[in-house]
């Protein structure tokens, strides 16, 4: 499987940003896709996922301003970031993990979102 991220970029405190991840190749059916964000000197942390069956999973530092979606039929999944603050600013990383096979899973390229005046 291979994912293309796009949509980073730099915003103002407050604004938004959506970000796009398609993913190619042998995707098992039952699948959850997210993403991931890495800021420099921290860990990379799950931002939000969601199963091929719709169920969704936020962390608690963003749950009300960011949306998790998919396009099944695209093989697209996508992340409505709203109300951006300064410590949103990382590297998001989007995610494919086969449900059943924990051997079979991608990660996209990253791409960088900064949020500041």
């Amino acid at each position: 499987v291979q994912l293309q991220a796009s949509g980073g970029g730099l915003v103002q405190p407050g604004g938004s940003l959506r970000l796009s991840c398609a993913a190619s190749g042998n995707i098992f059916s039952r699948n959850i896709m997210g993403w991931y964000r890495q800021a420099p000197g921290k860990q990379r942390e799950l931002v939000a996922s969601i199963t091929s069956g719709g169920d969704t999973r936020y962390a608690d530092s963003v749950k009300g301003r960011f949306t998790i979606a998919r396009d099944n039929a695209k093989n697209t999944v996508y992340l409505q970031m709203n109300s951006l603050k300064p410590e949103d600013t990382a590297v998001y990383y989007c995610n494919y993990r086969n449900v059943l096979n924990p051997r079979d899973y991608a990660w996209g390229q990253g791409t960088q979102v900064t949020v500041s005046s």
